[in-house]
This record gives C-alpha cells, sequence and structure tokens, in this order.
C-alpha cells in the first residue's frame, strides 16, 4: 500500500482530538453532495425540457429542409429529388410554399405566415396531435380549408364550429400598384377554418397552414414551392441523416441550402446550449463556495497533526511527501461528497424519470417534470467536483511544508 494514502485514509477516518475539524469535515463533505446531487438533478431537469421543446418543435420543423440559395422560390423537377424519394431512410417528402400575408376574420385582422402544403403534408403531418379544437383538414370537397395556431385564433376570434371564412390579402407580383385603385393590386384568396393547433407561444401566434394550390393562387405562381421538406423514418441515426444530407448537398449544387433542425432554427438551438453551460458554470461555483470548508478543516488538521510531520521528518520524509498525505487528505473529503451526491443524484433522477412524482403546476403540456438522465452530465459533474475538490485541498497542503521553512 502506498504511504500516503494510506496515512491520508488513517486521518480521515480516525478521531482528532478537537471534535470541530471532525464537524467541519463532515460539513464539507455533505455540502459536496448536496452541491453534486443538485448539479445532477438540475442538469436533468434541464435535459427533459430540452428534449421538450425539441419534440414539440419536430411537429413543424422537419429533419431537412431544402430551400434555394438566393430568392424565394424555385421548382423541384432535379433528379436529385426523385434520388431524395428512392431512400429507405426517408418518410415523405413534402413541398411548401410559404408568405407573411394579411388576414381578415370576421372584423378582425391581423397579419399570418401562411404556409401552403401538399397533400402528403396533409396526410401524415404530426401537427394532427396537437390539434385543440376541430380537426387537422385542409379539403371539403372543393372547398378549400385551413388550420391555424392557437394565440393566431385567439387574436383573430378564429372558430372552425363558425360559418366565417378567412380572407386572405397579398400584394400582386405582375400588377403596379394604382393610387386611384390600390385594391386592384393586391390578390386575394377565402379559406375556411377547419382546425386550431398548438404547439408553442412562437409557433401558434403566426402560422396558418392551407393548401398549396391556394398559395400559389395567391402568390401567382404555378409549380414554384419555396421549400421542400423531407421527414426521416423514425429511429434514423445521426449519421445516417447527415450522410442524406451531404449526399443531398453534392447532388443539388450551390444552388441549393439543406438545413438539419439545428440551421433552421439555430438561435433557439445555441441559446438552450448556452444556458445549459451557464447553469453547469453557476453550480460549480457554488461547489467552489462550499468546497471552502474543506480547506478550514484542512488547516486546523496540518495544525493539528505538526508533532506528527516533525516526526515524519526526523524518519526522513521529503516535503512532497507530506503535501501529497494532506492533499489526500482533504481531496478523500471532497470524494466522499461526491459519490454521496451521485448516488442520491442519480438516484432521484431515475425515479422522477420512471414514476414522475413531482407534477408540473397547472396545465401544462405534460403531468410531471421531464427529467432525462445523460452519462456526459453525470461524468461532467464527477469531473468538475472532484477537480475543484483537489485544487481548494492544494492550497492548504502547502502551508504544511511552507511553515518548516519559515
Amino acid at each position: 500500500m502506498k504511504l500516503a494514502p494510506f496515512i491520508a485514509g488513517r486521518y480521515l477516518i480516525a478521531k482528532k482530538s478537537h471534535n470541530v475539524i471532525n464537524i467541519i469535515s463532515a460539513i464539507s463533505a455533505i455540502g459536496m453532495a448536496i452541491g453534486t446531487a443538485a448539479l445532477i438533478i438540475i442538469l436533468s431537469v434541464y435535459n427533459g425540457f430540452d428534449s421538450l421543446i425539441k419534440s414539440m418543435m419536430s411537429n413543424v420543423e422537419p429533419d431537412l429542409l431544402i430551400t434555394p440559395s438566393t430568392g424565394k422560390v424555385f421548382i423541384p423537377d432535379d433528379e436529385a429529388f426523385d434520388w431524395i424519394y428512392d431512400q429507405p431512410e426517408v418518410k415523405n417528402m413534402c413541398c411548401i410554399l410559404q408568405e407573411d400575408v394579411f388576414i381578415s376574420y370576421d372584423g378582425k385582422q391581423g397579419l399570418a405566415q401562411a404556409r401552403g402544403v401538399d397533400w402528403i403534408y396533409e396526410e401524415e403531418t404530426p401537427l394532427k396531435d396537437h390539434i385543440v379544437n376541430g380537426t387537422f383538414s385542409l379539403h371539403r370537397g372543393d372547398v378549400p380549408l385551413s388550420c391555424v395556431g392557437a394565440g393566431l385564433a385567439h387574436e383573430l376570434g378564429i372558430n372552425p364550429r363558425f360559418l366565417s371564412g378567412i380572407e386572405v390579402y397579398f400584394p400582386s407580383r405582375t400588377r403596379k400598384i394604382s393610387m386611384t385603385n390600390p385594391i386592384s393590386s393586391v390578390e386575394f384568396i377565402k379559406v375556411w377554418p377547419s382546425g386550431v393547433f398548438a404547439v408553442n407561444s412562437d409557433i401558434d401566434g403566426k402560422l396558418m397552414i392551407l393548401p398549396i394550390e391556394q398559395m400559389r393562387e395567391l402568390l401567382e405562381y404555378e409549380d414554384e414551392v419555396s421549400a421542400v421538406e423531407i421527414r426521416l423514418v423514425e429511429g434514423t441515426s445521426t449519421k445516417d441523416l447527415r450522410r442524406i444530407q451531404k449526399e443531398i448537398e453534392s447532388r443539388l449544387g450551390e444552388g441549393f441550402e439543406v438545413k438539419d433542425r439545428f440551421r433552421q432554427n439555430e438561435s433557439l438551438y445555441k441559446m438552450m446550449k448556452y444556458e445549459k453551460a451557464a447553469i453547469y458554470m453557476i453550480l460549480i461555483f457554488v461547489i467552489i463556495i462550499i468546497a471552502f470548508n474543506i480547506f478550514g478543516s484542512l488547516s486546523m488538521l496540518i495544525i493539528e497533526k505538526k508533532s506528527d510531520i516533525e516526526t515524519l521528518r526526523s524518519m526522513g520524509a521529503q516535503d512532497s511527501l507530506i503535501r501529497r498525505i494532506f492533499v489526500l487528505e482533504g481531496w478523500m473529503i471532497s470524494l466522499t461528497g461526491l459519490a454521496a451526491g451521485l448516488i442520491f443524484g442519480i438516484g432521484f433522477a431515475l425515479l422522477q424519470q420512471h414514476f414522475g412524482f413531482i407534477k408540473m403546476p397547472g396545465h401544462f403540456v405534460v403531468q410531471a417534470y421531464p427529467i432525462i438522465l445523460s452519462w456526459s452530465d453525470i461524468l461532467l459533474t464527477a469531473a468538475g467536483v472532484a477537480i475543484v475538490g483537489w485544487l481548494i485541498a492544494l492550497l492548504p497542503a502547502a502551508s504544511a511544508t511552507a511553515r518548516k521553512q519559515a
């Protein structure tokens, strides 16, 4: 057995002559345990909300989105689109024509993001699972229908049960603005509301889904689309997604952009990463403050063991050995707290993840606090707390040999 770890372990479990050293050491270990457990639990809760947000966004955002590099629209007649459709990982491919428009409903007006979609989107969109009023349907015979977000519906009083239609306006692309008769320079269509969906406040407050035929009529296009959405088969690996994305980019060339979900909403996903990093840094700072209790207990222990230090020196012990003994003593206190905190934090996270005994207040989309335990978070927490404990232990241990030199 190594001499330094053996002596440090004996100092850790041995009863001190001053009971206050035991108390401070215990408080230090408990504090490190609480800080470690808090770090595991809070990061796991953040992972849960992060996954929930991404899941809700996936109902609107496809796995891959093809858009033109320049301009607003294009005609999807390239052979690359046939290749995409033939891939076994591709579940469906939908054409989208989107524009910001002015709408009027029963005397109320507002702005909306109108998204014209094809029949594939109508049949297979995940938005069907988020309908809160009416049904997701864009056709009733020859009558064009529309589904709107809950925020937009609330703002304009849109109700699928009413007979009023939604009037959609957009400036004509082909006619000049007439100063004597401005209304003649505006294209107009009318659709009837069939359903109201709720995903999140940003989407619900502006999005309106309608048939792509009506959008083309409004925007005066024939076969153009503003984007092609690609959804992959559930369970497709990130590796396969990256492979398909790169192959599409290669086949389409520089005239198109192929965006995954991160690039479709880059600011949101970056913000979520920065928030998690900030949470980790704040909690590590709290653990650093807690760890200074170790500094106090170790400093008092060094004073108490002054005679032992002199005995070791008379037996030929080097200063490096003495420093290592007290560094390991302080580190063992932090590691004891780390181990206890990991056990409690992981256990709590697993119980909440499987049983959800802590409920969400109010009427949220989930009943219990979402929590996802990540091994990367566990390793990052363990490394961070261990490093903090080691660095704090170095400070008083250095004074054990400095006193002799003084």
